[in-house]
């Protein structure tokens, strides 16, 4: 996961927190790591948006959507936008730091769990 997706669910869980409280922020952030575990193991539930950006890819978990580039065949979530933004201005905005997130990740070598 990139560094902005993690400040991007930091946001939702103080927004949420803030907003319903801890136990309904908890269930959201649970809702959204199942996406991700769903993700990992059926990748090709992601989405295409041909009139975006080219090469990212989407899926939606309640409220928010996903944005997401691949590192082989691993799925990497570049960013959380909520549904009420207007998501091709959001992209256009976040394209430069997107595609130069993206491509130092994939630029880095994976870790195998013995070399941690």
């Amino acid at each position: 996961m990139a560094l902005r997706a993690l400040s991007d669910l930091r946001e939702i869980e103080r927004y949420s927190v803030k907003e319903w409280g801890r136990k309904a922020a908890d269930k959201y952030l649970d809702d959204i790591a199942a996406a991700l575990d769903r993700l990992s193991e059926n990748p090709e539930i992601l989405h295409i948006e041909p009139d975006l950006i080219p090469g990212l890819y989407f899926y939606r978990v309640r409220k928010h959507i996903l944005v997401c580039d691949f590192q082989g065949e691993n799925v990497i979530v570049l960013t959380v936008i909520h549904t009420s933004m207007d998501l091709p201005a959001r992209l256009v905005e976040l394209e430069p730091r997107l595609v130069s997130e993206s491509q130092i990740l994939q630029a880095k070598p994976r870790k195998t769990p013995d070399e941690s």
